[in-house]
């Protein structure tokens, strides 16, 4: 009678726990209430189990066997141990296969199960789904209910995380992605704030899908994108146009040689802008109109093969007076090798060897010389000229007197001419008086 007494208390004892693991099952703190659960039950039976004893003591005069209190505590663990197995196995019909499920976190964690298919029947509670290290080729729009990290991915297809209505943070990194459908990124409501795209283009065919589904996207609210890592040889223009309110962009361990008008458009609120470890020997002059044009922003430029020539000396001028925060301490020569890590910012005309202004001030001055030198030839020989003239004052005299009767010669015979032409009786000698007069003047000619 006592041991079914026993008995019969420790399991009205043990119901409330028993009800209290069940309801853990959904709760995210499910250890701790197992373990909870197991120390109420015991420190309640213990009680119990006190209580019953001393009241029998008092009744019967007679002491309990401890293996009734024994009997009764094991069927106790029994119970709990139950309870947790249940819990245990709820849990893990409720994560996929492959995959570690952390409710505390609200994580869901797939980490090198060589998966073919994104995972199905994630948990409501999650909200970060990781899974690295995987052979997932293809997502849609019905692979996930929430995502932040995917690895490997070559395909993404239209409005593949439509569904994703409160996602901040996409992750696609380390991807080989060949295909992006313009409208991959579209989510209703632009929720995405950050969008990780780093080492995951396959190929200049994916950063020209990538330039269409930036802009089919509906990426207003985008704050943080970064396509670092992905060898971009150069920046199709008004590329992040319709990314209004981006504020950092991170462009580093790319190929870029050139920054082109029309570049980075459109980004009225970009604060920091990522250009490090290009190859960049320089900036022209649409290049420094466009970093000109972001403000007084961060922008890193460091890291980048410069060449301190005299092609520098525009991008040196820029440094020495930007408004913008430069990392100029990052900044320095990658050749000749007399500057070899020598910084841009302080470098004069001199030292980097410009002589481009030198040689024209040069050119200049030696055509003034030569202007010179040709007036005092040209005054020299008019001197000469004025001084022969000078010392044959009478044979030129004697000349010009000459040339002046024999032009008056000429003109009386001509003269003459026309007074026998217009009379009509003398025409009959005109004839014989023109060529005479001919014959003379040209006698008179070679005589004089």
């Amino acid at each position: 009678m006592v041991n079914g007494l026993h008995l019969y208390s420790a399991f009205l004892v043990h119901r409330t726990p028993k009800r209290f693991t069940l309801h853990s099952v959904i709760h995210p703190h499910i250890h701790t209430l197992a373990i909870a659960s197991y120390i109420v039950a015991t420190a309640a039976l213990g009680r119990t189990d006190r209580g019953e004893a001393a009241g029998h003591r008092r009744k019967h005069g007679v002491s309990i066997l401890p293996k009734d209190i024994w009997h009764a505590m094991c069927f106790s663990a029994v119970f709990v141990f139950l309870g947790i197995l249940f819990c245990a196995l709820c849990r893990c019909l409720e994560c996929p296969f492959g995959c570690e499920c952390f409710a505390v976190i609200r994580t869901v964690k797939c980490v090198s199960k060589d998966l073919l298919t994104a995972p199905e029947n994630i948990p409501g509670y999650a909200r970060t789904v990781i899974i690295t290290g995987n052979n997932i080729h293809q997502i849609g729009p019905s692979s996930f209910t929430d995502v932040s990290r995917l690895l490997r991915l070559t395909e993404m297809a239209s409005h593949t995380f439509s569904s994703l209505v409160n996602l901040r943070f996409l992750d696609l990194s380390g991807n080989q992605l060949a295909l992006i459908h313009p409208e991959a990124l579209s989510i209703p409501g632009s929720p995405l704030q950050e969008l990780n795209l780093s080492q995951s283009l396959y190929n200049f065919t994916a950063l020209t899908d990538l330039t269409t589904a930036l802009r089919w996207g509906g990426l207003a609210g985008l704050l943080r994108l970064d396509l670092s890592g992905n060898k971009l040889a150069l920046l199709p223009p008004g590329m992040f146009s319709h990314l209004p309110n981006l504020q950092q962009l991170f462009l580093t361990n790319n190929s870029l040689v050139a920054v082109y008008s029309g570049t980075f458009s459109g980004m009225n609120y970009l604060e920091m802008l990522d250009l490090t470890h290009n190859t960049f020997s320089t900036f022209g002059t649409d290049a420094l109109v466009e970093l000109d044009k972001l403000g007084d922003i961060r922008i890193l430029l460091g890291n980048n093969p410069y060449t301190c020539s005299c092609e520098i000396n525009e991008f040196v001028a820029w440094l020495n007076k930007s408004r913008a925060k430069v990392d100029v301490d990052a900044v320095r020569c990658a050749s000749p090798g007399a500057l070899t890590d020598a910084r841009l910012r302080g470098l004069s005309i001199q030292d980097i060897g410009c002589v481009v202004p030198v040689l024209a001030e040069v050119a200049d001055l030696t055509l003034q010389t030569s202007y010179v030198f040709l007036g005092l030839v040209l005054g020299l020989v008019g001197m000469v000229f004025l001084f022969v003239l000078y010392l044959n004052r009478k044979g030129m005299k004697k000349w010009i007197n000459e040339m002046r009767d024999a032009c008056r010669d000429v003109l009386e015979g001509y003269h003459y001419r026309y007074e026998i032409d217009s009379d009509p009786r003398l025409g009959h000698i005109s004839a014989t008086l023109e060529m005479d007069v001919s014959f003379f003047s040209v006698l008179s000619l070679l005589l004089y």
